[in-house]
């Protein structure tokens, strides 16, 4: 009984944060290209985006452990994808545009918020679309803007590193961006419990993650990459092979040791 109350709590919490995401995204962000020059708009954007979502990591009780530096504006980060809680772990740290599939813009009110984020998404298999992104890609990292990335094109178990898409490390290579790879990985229950794969609905994905007392996820941001002289292809090579390596050798045993950390936050129920 005890747990079904925390759920439906969680659930009404969750309910009130994308109410005030659609409040932001409809209301307060166009108030602010109304109000300020497009530089100081866009500071107070990131700032609401980054406190959305610590709002929706405090909700669901993540408990993240963080290794590495984070980057300085202006990189790439190229991350494993397991869910769509990779967006809340990583995202939460620095303010940043996502790049994502085009299926998630027509998800419902999802789908909207992520469009007033100023996500970047990527119909794969449409060279057109793709020329497009990349060419959105390089205008914000000119703006000295971080992008997030998932070069897999889908999502896994988290057990393995699949294929990188070398077309997305373009932009960063044009730009002569910084390029970090990161490396996430979940554990204990939410090890089996996150992955966000084949027919899964986002829905009762989230219900059963909200089930969860706590959901543990190590998060490792790895040494930039230096691309001078290299081409794209060389490029998603070397990041594939860090996050791989790093994944290999983080086990449950070691997990627990971390050089430096960070539990957040501890949860509100």
């Amino acid at each position: 009984m005890k747990s079904k109350i925390r759920l439906y709590y969680k659930l009404f919490l969750i309910i009130i944060l994308f109410v005030n995401g659609l409040i932001i995204a409809a209301g307060i962000f166009p108030a602010l290209s109304f109000l300020y020059s497009a530089s100081d708009a866009k500071t107070k954007r990131d700032a609401l985006k980054t406190l959305w979502l610590q709002w929706f990591s405090v909700i669901v009780n993540l408990h993240i452990t963080k290794d590495g530096e984070l980057p300085e504006q202006g990189a790439i980060l190229i991350s494993n994808h397991i869910s769509w809680l990779d967006i809340i772990v990583i995202g939460q740290y620095l303010p940043a545009y996502f790049v994502a599939k085009s299926d998630i813009s027509n998800w419902p009110v999802i789908g909207y918020l992520a469009r007033q984020g100023g996500t970047i998404f990527i119909r794969r298999g449409n060279k057109q679309h793709i020329k497009e992104t990349a060419e959105k890609m390089v205008w914000s990292l000119k703006q000295n803007s971080s992008i997030i990335a998932f070069p897999e094109g889908t999502t896994t178990k988290g057990d393995e590193v699949l294929h990188f898409h070398s077309s997305l490390f373009q932009p960063a290579l044009l730009t002569r961006s910084l390029i970090q790879p990161v490396a996430i990985q979940y554990q204990g229950a939410a090890q089996e419990l996150a992955p966000f794969v084949g027919d899964d609905a986002f829905v009762p994905h989230l219900i059963k993650m909200l089930a969860l007392d706590k959901i543990e996820v190590r998060l490792n941001f790895l040494p930039v990459i230096n691309s001078a002289g290299k081409n794209r292809h060389s490029v998603s090579l070397e990041a594939r092979d860090m996050i791989e390596r790093k994944i290999s050798k983080c086990s449950p045993a070691d997990a627990s040791i971390p050089q430096y950390f960070e539990i957040i936050p501890r949860g509100i129920v």
